[in-house]
């Protein structure tokens, strides 16, 4: 799935994941290729990005929003 991950100064990270780790408001949530269409909001925490090869990259967030639909996920982060 492509992965957006976007600042009001910057884009923070843009490409392909196969998993990736949300801290959300309500709790830790995933998302994995071809999830259901979603919009939730996100607390200060660290976004875990699982690519190809099983290779990891975080990136932390003071908050946000991060929406899922046909398998595409951007994230407006704080």
């Amino acid at each position: 799935m492509q992965l957006d991950i976007v600042s009001p100064d910057k884009n923070i990270y843009s490409g392909e994941a196969t998993a990736v780790l949300f801290p959300g408001v309500e709790g830790s949530f995933g998302v994995l290729d071809n999830h259901a269409p979603m919009i939730a909001t996100l607390k200060k925490g660290v976004i875990k990005i699982t690519k190809e090869g099983n290779t990891e990259e975080v990136v932390e967030v003071s908050g946000g929003v991060v929406e899922v639909l046909k398998n595409k996920v951007i994230v407006l982060a704080e």
